[in-house]
């Protein structure tokens, strides 16, 4: 079997990790990939959002299996384009077409999605770029904090929560004045939710599942979620306020109400789905899908999976029957570096140090750089993930913030307070 992961980040580096671990994998190729996951496969120079450029990759490397990193390419509809080229033939492509990538790709169509088939979620109100005023007029009416949430894709900066009314009226003014391009051309106010976050990640061929460990991640820069958005600073794994209880209650009211609903709505999927969770006085809601893994949540679910994820994908993509995950009790955690200016901007070219002094922790690449025999270069504004397995969260930690402190590079900073 013949794989290609397309995409060259830290989530790749870990889905790369656990592919070539695989006694079903021959061969394993990256595309574009990184200094990391070289280690693991072949890197190939391609362009993850032309179906062209992808489609010559497969016939060249002979390719069986194509799974799917990052969202872009799935929302602007690459399986569908590779399907116009006859690309695909009797290929596995993991990752839903474009009316599935919806699911990510516009905020409105989840919501009414959720809405249709009795999914939990907040309540919310969808304005475009035409309709200003009125989204001023329902703001009024709205109580502090007050959510806005770009319909499209934002790099996961399209979230805003303000106590601040006029802070408020400046962000819906900017968002459907076009920050986001056509991303946020369509704005939802959303009813504040309060409660803990969690993510839960589900395999699916649109009618059949398996669940992965759920996470939690840190999307704010600063500690104590201070400051703005960001793709993700730091993810954990198990999560400690989820039990079997609220595994239940997401599984009942919440997954299978989604892969059943994309069996109704005849949508064709075959790909990772993405639960981005709040639990509020025990009760989960939906705030966001997403169609593939999360970046950093991956590395520390990765870690923990001890059953086979690439014979996973196979059973779906091929409908032969389910083998059980299977996954450990221990706890993983991962942490971030970022290059200096991140999120707002991304410092690049300068030399990281200390990578190979890590001991027995995981080092993914994220926004890494190296030009044949030089030194390795930060090119990104998440750098490293740094990432480590225990006995129990609290050692899982310390590993990992022992690990960051034979690191440098100019610049870098970090979260200190993952998972505390």
């Amino acid at each position: 079997m013949n794989v290609l992961i397309l995409g060259g980040g830290g989530r790749e580096h870990a889905l790369a990790k656990k592919i070539s671990e695989s006694p079903l994998c021959t061969s394993l190729y990256i595309g574009p990939g990184n200094p990391g996951t070289a280690e693991y496969g072949r890197n190939i120079d391609l362009n993850i959002l032309d179906a062209e450029s992808v489609a010559q990759a497969l016939d060249r490397y002979s390719i069986d299996l194509i799974v799917v990193g990052p969202e872009q390419p799935l929302v602007e509809g690459l399986r569908d384009s590779l399907e116009q080229l006859s690309a695909l033939k009797s290929r596995i492509f993991f990752g839903p077409g474009a009316l599935g990538a919806k699911l990510e790709g516009s905020k409105g169509f989840a919501k009414d999605f959720m809405q249709r088939h009795g999914i939990p979620t907040a309540g919310a109100h969808i304005f475009n770029s035409t309709e200003l005023e009125g989204a001023l007029a329902h703001l009024q009416n709205q109580r502090a904090p007050y959510v806005l949430k770009a319909d499209g894709l934002a790099a996961g900066k399209g979230v805003i929560i303000t106590s601040d009314r006029a802070e408020a009226e400046r962000e819906i003014r900017e968002l459907l004045g076009g920050r986001f391009g056509e991303a946020s051309k369509t704005v939802l106010i959303e009813d504040f939710l309060s409660g803990r976050e969690f993510s839960v990640f589900a395999l699916t061929d649109g009618q059949r599942f398996l669940i992965l460990p759920e996470a939690r991640d840190y999307k704010r820069v600063g500690e104590g979620d201070t400051g703005p958005n960001t793709g993700g600073m730091g993810s954990v794994s198990p999560v400690e306020y989820v039990d079997d209880l609220m595994r239940n209650k997401v599984l009942e009211r919440i997954v299978k109400p989604t892969i059943e609903g994309l069996a109704k709505e005849k949508i064709d999927y075959l790909g990772f789905v993405f639960f981005g969770l709040i639990e509020v006085e025990g009760e989960p809601f939906v705030i966001e899908y997403n169609v593939r893994m999360g970046d950093p949540e991956t590395q520390s679910v990765m870690l923990r999976l001890e059953s086979d994820l690439l014979e996973h994908i196979l059973e779906l993509g091929k409908g032969e029957p389910l083998s059980p995950v299977h996954f450990s009790d221990r706890a993983a955690a991962t942490v971030v570096l970022c290059s200096e200016g991140y999120p707002l901007s991304a410092r690049k070219g300068d030399p990281i140090e200390g990578t190979e002094s890590v001991g027995s922790v995981e080092v993914f690449h994220s926004g890494t750089k190296r030009e044949g025999e030089g030194p390795l270069l930060s090119w990104g504004g998440r750098v490293l993930s740094v990432s480590a397995l225990a006995e129990d969260l609290p050692r899982a930690l310390k590993q990992c913030y022992e690990a960051v402190g034979h690191i440098r590079f100019e610049g870098m900073h970090y979260r200190k307070d993952i998972g505390r």
